[in-house]
């Protein structure tokens, strides 16, 4: 396992790498001079040049690639150049607030999404079964942005039972997280009736059912687990959705987060903070889906078993 692991961390760093060509690149073909920002807009022309000698912005393209990559393994993300302040702090102070609302939305989502797949499974066909499919597949078409405006315009504006912009306090992370989980939840929602579908109608289920075995205890004991690997997957690949959709999100509420970083970033041609963030993303995306597969040795032995054959 440990092996397996080390392979899956090995593979991390080409992408990493390719992910910070492309906005290197991006970022140095858009218009706009990083000198410039940070000297502001009536420097004289003798300073800003000055300032992109020390800098070494004209340095050849590769030359400052390569420069960037090699601070970057020892740690050194650069600084902003809009603000001055180390990249690798900014990160720090900003993410856990998007960690919080993806965290709260992935609750959310896998709490009302796993119930209600299982019970519109169990009850195929049924009233519940109809209003939870007819549910998802509007959840589904609405995008997030939308929803947290319609939101706001009802609990903040008409009812005045949330605060609309800020993350000062949990209630404050309720309409962003409910916005984000409302898509992962349909998603997660629809994996879990259409699984647990196909394994009630197994032969393994019959036969419990004609052993004269509880309903419950079917449904619980031998169902769910076999009906969690694929459910599992969307909920890795949801985490991954999560982080990226904080990036709207966090403007539509005004949340000083990771997201609302990156956008900042890309206005103000920023570089240094945008490929750092987005490096950072890229490798807790990584990272979270390394995780899901881990998981499932747990869950399912058989994959365990694959394990430790290769092993041998």
């Amino acid at each position: 396992m440990l092996k397996y692991i080390g392979k899956r961390l090995l593979w991390m760093l080409p992408v990493v790498l390719g992910i910070s060509f492309i906005l290197f690149t991006i970022m140095d073909l858009t218009p706009g001079d990083p000198a410039r920002v940070i000297l502001g807009e009536y420097a004289s022309q003798e300073d800003v040049d000055a300032l992109r000698e020390e800098m070494g912005l004209n340095d050849n393209f590769f030359v400052r690639y390569g420069k960037y990559i090699v601070s970057a393994v020892t740690g050194d993300l650069g600084q902003s150049y809009r603000t001055g302040v180390p990249v690798v702090e900014e990160i720090a102070a900003r993410f856990p607030v998007t960690l919080k609302i993806a965290v709260m939305a992935m609750f959310i989502a896998v709490f009302i999404g796993i119930p209600v797949g299982i019970i519109s499974a169990v009850r195929q066909y049924s009233f519940a079964d109809i209003v939870a499919t007819m549910s998802a597949l509007a959840f589904t078409s609405i995008p997030a942005f939308w929803l947290g405006l319609l939101l706001i315009l009802l609990l903040s504006v008409q009812l005045h039972l949330l605060p609309a912009i800020g993350s000062d306090s949990w209630k404050h992370l309720i309409m962003p997280s409910v916005s984000l989980a409302a898509a992962q939840m349909a998603t997660i929602m629809r994996m879990t009736r259409s699984t647990m579908l196909e394994v009630i109608r197994q032969d393994y289920i019959r036969t419990a059912k004609a052993k004269g075995a509880e309903p419950r205890r079917i449904i619980f004991h031998h169902a769910i687990k076999n009906a969690l690997l694929p459910v599992i997957t969307t909920v890795g690949l949801s985490i991954s959705n999560l982080l990226g959709g904080a990036l709207i999100i966090e403007n539509v509420f005004g949340i000083s987060g990771l997201g609302t970083l990156m956008v900042n970033s890309v206005k103000s041609k920023d570089a240094p903070m945008l490929i750092g963030s987005v490096m950072f993303a890229a490798v807790v995306a990584g990272l979270v889906n390394l995780s899901v597969d881990v998981l499932y040795t747990y869950i399912d032995p058989r994959i365990k078993a694959q394990f430790v054959k290769r092993r041998k």
